[in-house]
């Protein structure tokens, strides 16, 4: 090339260079706020489609909200207590330790009141106590791992319970009655309804129940897109008749209980991610965190604590546009397993823990 043309190119690149506009911010355009879910196909497993909004993933711009531990006192508070669900039976809270035999076949409650008192400092702990469980040969059932979800149906309990007993896991949902005095529940052990899981995950069952009007609806814990393509909820009568499924959105990490659904068919659950876990659950990319971006501890952590809210009709359960609660994670990196999750009216969530780090209750406020 000779020296003319060598300048003349490049006074050519160097015009184009100035006259190059830079691209535009990307601003957030709310999502449009709907009762419906958001599905892409009403034929075949439903997939959640994300609302369309551009969200920055900057992590200082993503708010976290603070963990408020309620210390508790009694048998509940020691590790082995494990709680593995929870639930209200009006005022009262139910909490499910995953061994009943270990405090003699007994679950635990707490008066809202109680924990209202704490919240308004008016008092230093809770102190749950203990209610009788009436299920004859419950712990001998082949591979028994204890039970995992709870909920009510009016004074109708249903529990999910995880055993070892298939390829290589078996679920089942049982049924029975808590007295009005709250002086027992009691399992109907002759009715056990099959929950076979879908993929097969050592230690892994279905570990959220939904009462939807009169439809019990259990859900699996791994419904990522590589390790549970075909994700779908169990769903049965209130007499455990199977009824087939319900599409469930491919959501990455683990879901380990919900709380009830409102007047829309809307719900939240537990997205939990421990690091352990990341070989064993095969994790695509999170969709959700890639639309919604990271706080700053899960922006620096393999660790997720967070809240999704779904919502479930007739067509299946879906993604809303609300965007999800992410916790402020403990500072050491220390995962909790958060396995028990209720709404506290308007204020936010309890949510508990089973044994890792340590038996924990805690409230979440509402975001803002």
């Amino acid at each position: 090339m000779t020296r003319i043309k060598f300048f003349a190119l490049l006074a050519v690149l160097l015009a184009a260079c100035q006259t190059q506009q830079p691209a535009p911010t990307a601003t957030a355009v709310p999502p449009t706020a709907t009762n419906k879910p958001i599905l892409a196909t009403s034929t075949g497993p439903a997939t959640a489609v994300l609302p369309t909004a551009t969200i920055t993933t900057e992590s200082e711009a993503v708010s976290e909200q603070a963990v408020q531990i309620i210390p508790l006192d009694g048998p509940i508070a020691a590790a082995q207590a494990e709680i593995s669900g929870m639930t209200w039976y009006g005022d009262m809270l139910i909490l499910l330790p995953q061994f009943p035999y270990r405090f003699g076949d007994q679950l635990f409650t707490l008066p809202k009141a109680e924990i209202e008192a704490f919240l308004a400092g008016e008092q230093t702990k809770v102190t749950p106590q203990p209610m009788p469980l009436v299920a004859p040969g419950l712990s001998e059932l082949p591979g028994y791992e204890g039970l995992e979800a709870i909920a009510f149906g009016g004074d109708q309990v249903f529990i999910t319970i995880e055993t070892s007993n298939g390829s290589p896991m078996m679920g089942y949902l049982v049924a029975g009655q808590i007295a009005p005095d709250l002086s027992q529940i009691e399992l109907d052990m002759t009715n056990l309804a099959e929950i076979v899981p879908p993929v097969p995950l050592s230690n892994f069952s279905d570990e959220t129940i939904l009462v939807v009007n009169d439809t019990v609806l259990t859900i699996y814990e791994a419904n990522g897109r590589f390790v549970n393509p075909s994700a779908a909820a169990h769903q049965f009568t209130t007499g455990l008749e199977p009824l087939g499924t319900l599409p469930f959105p491919a959501i990455e990490y683990r879901v380990t209980d919900a709380t009830a659904v409102d007047e829309n068919g809307r719900f939240w659950v537990i997205n939990y991610l421990y690091p352990g876990d990341i070989p064993k659950l095969n994790i695509a990319p999170d969709e959700i965190g890639e639309r919604y971006g990271r706080g700053p501890t899960h922006a620096a952590s393999d660790v997720v604590e967070r809240l999704v809210e779904l919502q479930v009709s007739d067509n299946g359960i879906s993604l809303t546009d609300t965007p999800p609660i992410q916790l402020k994670l403990m500072p050491d990196g220390e995962a909790r397993n958060w396995e028990g999750i209720v709404r506290l009216d308007d204020r936010g969530f309890l949510l508990a823990t089973d044994k890792f780090p340590e038996t924990i209750l805690a409230f979440i406020a509402a975001s803002k």
